[in-house]
């Protein structure tokens, strides 16, 4: 089974970032650089926060829209990045619905989830689940 990352109660977030510093660390970064996470107001304390996570498209416009295919799609939806063949042209992030494709300035590369769970794992709050999916085809 695949699996694929996802927000089971908005509601109950903080906005502490601690699933952001956890994916960040996961890749040997400190801080919040390298991230394939956001999370971020709604608009001030009392409208609660938003999480920015991969929903896993079946289809993902990210992956249609890269020229080299350094984007591929993954059982169970979403893709895989092939750092090597990316040229860094933004497409994917310019595609994604849900502006879950983040940036690597240093690099010029983007930042894709790669649905490993570690941020649901630090979220305090149970905001985040890792879930199994059926494989349903690319």
């Amino acid at each position: 089974m695949a699996k694929r990352l996802s927000v089971i109660d908005v509601d109950r977030c903080v906005g502490c970032q601690a699933c952001m510093f956890a994916c960040a660390r996961r890749s040997g970064r400190g801080g919040l650089a390298g991230a394939c996470i956001e999370v971020h107001s709604a608009g001030g304390m009392r409208r609660g926060f938003v999480v920015v996570v991969c929903r896993a498209c079946a289809d993902p416009p990210c992956a249609r829209v890269c020229p080299t295919d350094a984007l591929m799609p993954r059982e169970g939806g979403g893709v895989r990045l092939k750092k090597d063949l990316c040229i860094g042209c933004g497409n994917c992030a310019a595609a994604c619905p849900f502006g879950a494709i983040f940036w690597d300035a240093a690099e010029n590369k983007p930042l894709v989830c790669v649905y490993c769970g570690v941020c649901a794992g630090y979220c305090p709050y149970d905001v985040l689940a890792l879930e199994e999916v059926a494989y349903v085809g690319a």
